[in-house]
Order: structure tokens, then C-alpha cells, then sequence
């Protein structure tokens, strides 16, 4: 519903010192896992980083960027300790290795929270082709995830600065605005 306003944004990327930025539309809501196939021929065999569109972080994420161009093969995901963990998906941690993610669980195993900043390598494309749509009719993030899981190749770091899913409540967006007014936001160095 909003296309237009990411292209007015964003343009073609060179104001944020990108190269170029590509487009796609999603048709419908059909989950994450979906949305990010569409970018199989953009991505064009190379690891991809993905941050969903309410997320709003305070520093820039360019040190997780570089640590995960180094690991030669699987996903990381940067996850950030908070106040109430059970609204969010939970990691659950063996060092920087992920064993398992608990999608909002009453007795949460860590005080961090998914942050839904995800990073893959190439292969995340041939597992979405492999998923099975579920209750919900979505391609799920977190069965891509769980896959990389189950390989023993999920990797996370802990996100620098403060973050907010601002589109969980109308508390989260207006504490976001707070905060980007005060700070800015998606700081890139």
C-alpha cells in the first residue's frame, strides 16, 4: 500500500552512500519468507540483509555487516536484550551459536528479543522454495530460520544503541518518534 512512499524515500539509494537500491512488490500478504523470494534475482547469488520496515535502530549496524561477510556459510540474526522478552520472538543462546528461537513464550529462556534484522547467505533461497505456507497462509521468517538452526549455522550479535518495533503498538511509534526527533535514526556512521 505504500510503495510509492518507499521509492520517495529512498530513491535509488546514492543519498545513503548505496550503490543502487532495486524494487519489488509483494502481491497480498504472504509472509517474510515470500517477500524476501522476490529478491532471488536482485540478491544474484550473494548473502542478503534484510531489516523489516518498522524496525527502528539508533546506530548503524555496519560491524554485524562485516562480521557476517566474513562467516563463510549460514544466517545471523542481531537480537537485543529487553524489559519484556515474551512479546517478542526469544533466542535461546549457546555462546553466539542460535539453538532455537521461542516465538513469544510465557517463561523465556534469555532477556532478548529477535529483532527482525536478519542476515543470509545465498542459500536462504533455496529453503524458502522448500517451506510449506502456515496456518496463517505465510511463508514464515522464522521456518527459514529454524532451518538454519537445525544446520547448526545461525549466528547472532547483540544490536549496539536502542531499537524499536515501532509497528507492535501505538506505544512503540510514539516512543520511536521520541527518540528519532531526540537521536535520529538508522544512523549509517
Amino acid at each position: 500500500n505504500n510503495a510509492g512512499e518507499f521509492l520517495r524515500l529512498l530513491g535509488n539509494g546514492r543519498r545513503f552512500g548505496l550503490k543502487d537500491i532495486s524494487y519489488t512488490y509483494q502481491e497480498g500478504e504472504g509472509g517474510i519468507a515470500e517477500a524476501l523470494s522476490l529478491a532471488e534475482d536482485f540478491a544474484d547469488g550473494e548473502k542478503v540483509l534484510i531489516v523489516l520496515g518498522d524496525n527502528v535502530i539508533g546506530k548503524d549496524i555496519i560491524r554485524e555487516k562485516e562480521e557476517f561477510e566474513k562467516q563463510k556459510e549460514g544466517a545471523k540474526i542481531l537480537i537485543k536484550k529487553v524489559s519484556h522478552p515474551e512479546n517478542f520472538g526469544v533466542p535461546v543462546l549457546n555462546g553466539d551459536k542460535v539453538i532455537g528461537i521461542e516465538e513469544k513464550p510465557k517463561k523465556p529462556k534469555s532477556q532478548y528479543a529477535v529483532t527482525g534484522i536478519y542476515m543470509y547467505d545465498s542459500r536462504v533461497f533455496d529453503i524458502i522454495k522448500t517451506l510449506e505456507r502456515s496456518d496463517r497462509g505465510e511463508l514464515e521468517i522464522t521456518d527459514v530460520n529454524n532451518a538454519y538452526i537445525k544446520a547448526g549455522t545461525m549466528t547472532c550479535s547483540e544490536l549496539d544503541g536502542w531499537w524499536i518495533d515501532a509497528g507492535s503498538s501505538p506505544e512503540n511509534l510514539a516512543e520511536a518518534t521520541q527518540l528519532v526527533m531526540k537521536t535520529g535514526a538508522n544512523n549509517l556512521g
